[in-house]
């Protein structure tokens, strides 16, 4: 527990989520980089103090684009959190991994353009690791906690990220699979990479809501609308699982090198 913070844990997460914590206060954060996606809600669940960001705002006027990433994380940091979970609705790119189940990334790979995506500008060159961008401490216990609530959990998985706001192709998402990637999503970057920057500890649940372009299991084509309804659907599975995560983070870090992120990543 960093001294003085506010939060031990962050999520992004929706609005859904703020009717689990107890005594919630919102708290407004400015930061260097500008305004985060909203208001933070800080309270207590599962005995660990919780800081929730409704990652594209609370109506949801953030497009996976514009959202400032950096104020976001900076923010979090800010609150003394260090560990953050980061959950989402994700599209399956190959045909085990259905609708309904949950994926825990261990890998990304990065389709999108244009996004500030580093705290280091200079004048210090600063070239931080991305070799195993997931805490795996907490990879495994978010597995764990998804089986103990009966989910069908994978316990890896490359989520590709895609700029957005569109969906992809039909030859972008044939491309995906015949690499061998599972997830797509708008959303994992930058945000786990300037967690790292930050030696924060992060984890990913993508909630799998669809079959990306309708490809792989021979379904209609993703729509924003069936992605919010599967999400729904699964919406209470989620917040078991958070709450059971929760239960088993142990107060200290230990099991990873998230911490020591920018250990020989500086130069001069």
């Amino acid at each position: 527990m960093e001294k003085n913070s506010l939060a031990d844990v962050g999520i992004f997460g929706g609005s859904g989520f703020y009717k689990l914590l107890e005594k919630a206060e919102e708290k407004v954060i400015e930061t260097p980089y500008g305004a985060p996606s909203d208001k933070f809600v800080l309270g207590k669940l599962a005995g660990k103090r919780v800081a929730f960001l409704p990652r594209h705002g609370l109506g949801h006027q953030h497009p996976p684009h514009k959202i400032n990433y950096r104020a976001n994380l900076w923010a979090m940091k800010s609150l003394g959190v260090t560990r953050i979970i980061s959950p989402c609705a994700a599209g399956s790119l190959q045909k085990h991994v259905e609708p309904g189940h949950f994926v825990v990334c261990d890998q990304y790979v990065d389709r999108t353009s244009g996004r500030v995506d580093t705290f280091y500008d200079g004048p210090i060159s600063t070239h931080v690791s991305a070799a195993e961008p997931y805490c795996p401490q907490l990879r495994t216990l978010a597995v764990a906690s998804g089986r103990a609530c009966g989910i069908t959990m994978h316990p890896n998985g490359t989520v590709v990220v895609i700029q957005g706001p569109r969906f992809s192709t039909k030859a972008e998402s044939k491309w995906f699979t015949a690499m061998g990637w599972e997830v797509i999503n708008m959303t994992q970057y930058p945000e786990v990479h300037l967690a790292r920057e930050l030696e924060l500890c992060f984890v990913n649940i993508s909630l799998i809501t669809d079959y990306d372009s309708g490809l792989v299991g021979a379904v209609e084509p993703v729509s924003h609308g069936e992605v919010m309804k599967v999400f729904a659907q699964n919406l209470t599975k989620l917040q078991e699982l958070l709450v059971k995560l929760l239960e088993t983070v142990p107060d200290k870090r230990q099991g990873c090198n998230c911490s020591k992120a920018l250990e020989g990543a500086r130069f001069g």
